[in-house]
């Protein structure tokens, strides 16, 4: 199998004496790789992996594309100057705050991640004492903390109180809290601290069916105060995270599954966080060709040369419908990042055209997020 690696490590240590215009200028009218240099864009106007050198650190940075087209310079002149930026209180009272409590086992864990993987700022075991102190937090931090959800449960006393007293406060603030409580039936919690293997937070002596029963009346009051009551017991995860998905107001942007398309030569190894991973080495190699040889797939010579194989088109098609058919799939099922791997020999040529163009089409025909990074283009 060839390899997709141009240049042996020792033939790369020139490159840039051999291609100084692959380095960008500064300000100082010559290239300086102390300062860092940024590969240049493609034909389409994307730049392709940048690496910042600091102190002996590499950072590489994904290529990241935005859905929102950058407007022209005519048009940010035409543009009347903006108003002052609301202040804390009213940028504070168009967030949201979420309310979470209930029975121990009843799935708080899980619905405090989806609301991590919605925008939200999670605060688990909140003292009620801490309460004043976070609500003057969120007013000196409105961005980091517009959304937030709070869970008070029985680890720290009964929570009715700081439920009322938090709803008197935000109140003052033009904000309403949405309180939700999780609870379940006995003999599905009973199962639940038996798989876990968990110790119930009252710790009864006498077993975990008395301590759920003893936490029932104790929190009888904040379930009183709740706006929506969820049952869980014949939940499972996915659905937990879909009933709960449905009652929490979101951000259009937040709620949107995030695609990550990763390129790695597997003599390299295959990237860990990959869900999927794809090998593209059964495309002919633009390695074996002299003109291409010392190329990135970033180029539109090797684009033009991988994509010109019947193979690498029909790949791409049933690559598409695979995700058409499952990204809807896993975002039902709770999840909100999915993380696409494409390897050939050397991660230089094939994986990245392909990469490049399963994105565009990701961008196009789906409602995805999707970022590209290319781990071995600067190796």
């Amino acid at each position: 199998m060839g390899n997709d690696r141009g240049p042996a490590r020792g033939e790369r240590q020139g490159r840039a004496a051999r291609f100084p215009q692959r380095l960008r200028p500064y300000a100082s009218g010559r290239p300086s790789l102390e300062r860092g240099y940024t590969r240049p864009r493609s034909s389409s106007g994307r730049r392709g992996t940048s690496v910042a050198r600091s102190s002996g650190t590499t950072t590489r940075a994904a290529t990241r594309r935005s859905a929102r087209p950058r407007p022209s310079r005519s048009a940010e002149a035409a543009r009347p100057a903006e108003t002052a930026s609301p202040g804390p209180t009213e940028a504070v009272t168009a967030g949201s705050v979420i309310i979470l409590s209930g029975l121990s086992g009843a799935g708080k864990s899980q619905a405090s991640k989806l609301f991590e993987d919605l925008g939200y700022a999670c605060i688990d075991n909140l003292p009620p004492d801490l309460l004043d102190a976070f609500l003057a937090l969120r007013d000196a931090n409105p961005e980091r903390y517009r959304n937030a959800a709070l869970v008070l449960d029985i680890r720290v006393g009964d929570p009715a109180p700081a439920i009322g007293r938090a709803r008197t406060m935000l109140a003052a603030r033009g904000l309403e809290p949405l309180v939700i409580f999780l609870e379940a039936s006995d003999a599905v919690l009973v199962s639940r601290f038996a798989e876990t293997r968990r110790r119930h937070p009252l710790g009864s002596r006498t077993g975990v069916q008395a301590s759920i029963a003893e936490e029932r009346v104790r929190l009888a009051g904040a379930r009183a105060l709740a706006d929506q009551i969820l049952d869980t017991s014949g939940l499972s995860i996915g659905q937990l995270k879909e009933r709960v998905r449905n009652l929490v107001p979101r951000d259009a942007a937040a709620d949107q599954m995030s695609v990550e398309v990763i390129t790695s030569g597997f003599k390299f190894g295959i990237p860990l966080e990959a869900d999927l991973v794809f090998d593209v080495r059964f495309l002919t190699n633009p390695y074996w060709i002299p003109d291409l040889k010392r190329l990135s797939g970033l180029e539109a010579p090797v684009r033009d040369y991988v994509l010109g194989q019947p193979e690498a088109r029909r790949f791409l098609e049933l690559v598409m419908e695979l995700l058409e058919l499952t990204l809807p799939a896993y975002r039902a099922e709770g999840k909100s990042r999915l993380v696409i791997a494409l390897g050939c020999t050397g991660g230089y040529h094939r994986s990245i055209v392909l990469a490049e163009e399963l994105a565009r089409r990701l961008e196009q025909e789906t409602e995805a997020s999707v970022n590209v990074f290319h781990r071995e283009l600067e190796r």
